[in-house]
């Protein structure tokens, strides 16, 4: 009988998660991670509440399978709170959820399992992998695709994963639609079909700006439009994303972001929403999930934010390593730098980089 882990969150999709391996025969555990949390007074992570660890172990319970809180705040806080600040600092928008699941959920808990004899990890993500031939040394790779429930698909955060991760990774519900999942809950009786669903950045609980508010002094500096004119004043630079509308200030609007200039200080508005639309990109850090570099040019799919449609582009390699050039066959709006732009053939996701 396999082993295998379940990072189990307290909420709808997690619990199913696990009822559907514990049906399927596997030797399940249950495992409820602990991250860090700025709040006091009683407020939590979102994703690892006293009220959802009380679910979590509830459901455990139903199931009669093992149950463990493991405790990742400080490896949470270093990799993904830090890494977090550090963007906004610079300037760029980064995306935690991606980090988070490459580096906590498929990196440090994976990990432990492997350590404790587990053949797997299961988490409540909808996205699908399959097994496939491959041209390359090692006859069979895997490749990761969409979920079958287009709106609740999350592979745009799991362009990080690599051929190791996916070997020993299991997503149960990516063949179900949210619907069926919520079925498949008052089916095996769980007491979770009231949660909430968590949206957001799990250890922010009001607003972002409050939120760095806490942890980054504001430096002020001038606005300026696109000829150079200066409008107004900033309170800091990572305060702002690029096409953000409201809460810059400005009288005489609307006024849009349109960029950010870190070495002077200046953040750049324009009165025309047009000027928010390009038609290429540059991307770092790119990773190919199947390991092998494609031929360029390459024709993908290509998303710039989660709730993004996929849009036809090019992606041609540049001369320095893991970095693309990226053009769209439609101009998009608001391409910010440090968020991810991933690639799919279909259903696949290819691979992914950070925008910069």
């Amino acid at each position: 009988m396999k082993k295998v882990v379940i990072a189990m969150s307290g909420g709808l999709d997690s619990s199913v998660a696990a009822a559907l391996l514990k049906r399927a025969d596997y030797d399940v555990v249950g495992v409820f991670m602990k991250f860090w949390s700025p709040f006091v007074g009683g407020q939590e992570n979102r994703c690892c509440s006293p009220e959802a660890e009380t679910r979590a172990r509830k459901v455990a319970k139903m199931l009669n399978i093992p149950f463990y809180v493991m405790n990742f705040e400080k490896e949470f806080k270093k990799r993904i709170v830090d890494y977090f600040l550090d963007g906004y600092k610079k300037g760029i928008t980064p995306n935690p959820c991606v980090v988070c699941n490459k580096e906590i959920k498929f990196g440090l808990l994976l990990e432990k399992a492997l350590s404790l004899g587990a053949d797997f990890v299961a988490t409540g993500h909808y996205a699908e992998k399959n097994l496939k031939k491959s041209t390359g040394v090692e006859k069979f790779k895997f490749s990761l695709l969409r979920a079958k429930d287009k709106n609740k698909d999350q592979s745009y955060f799991l362009w990080m994963l690599n051929q190791k991760q996916l070997r020993r990774i299991l997503f149960p519900i990516g063949d179900y639609t949210k619907n069926q999942v919520r079925n498949l809950a008052k089916k095996f009786k769980l007491p979770v079909l009231n949660v909430p669903e968590s949206m957001e950045v799990c250890f922010i609980r009001t607003t972002i700006n409050d939120f760095l508010a806490r942890y980054l002094k504001g430096k002020p500096g001038k606005i300026v439009d696109t000829q150079g004119k200066i409008v107004g004043e900033h309170r800091g630079l990572w305060f702002y994303t690029i096409g953000q509308r409201k809460g810059i200030g400005l009288a005489g609007g609307p006024y849009w972001v349109l960029d950010k200039n870190i070495k002077n200080n200046l953040l750049i508005v324009s009165k025309n929403e047009k000027d928010l639309y390009k038609k290429e990109l540059m991307t770092k850090n790119v990773n190919w999930i199947s390991r092998e570099k494609p031929k360029s040019p390459l024709k993908v799919q290509a998303k710039i934010r989660y709730r993004h449609q996929p849009t036809s582009a090019i992606i041609a390699h540049s001369l320095k390593s893991k970095t693309y050039s990226l053009k769209f066959a439609r101009p998009q709006r608001a391409i910010t730098p440090g968020q991810s732009v991933v690639f799919y053939k279909g259903q696949e996701l290819l691979g992914g980089g950070i925008i910069c």
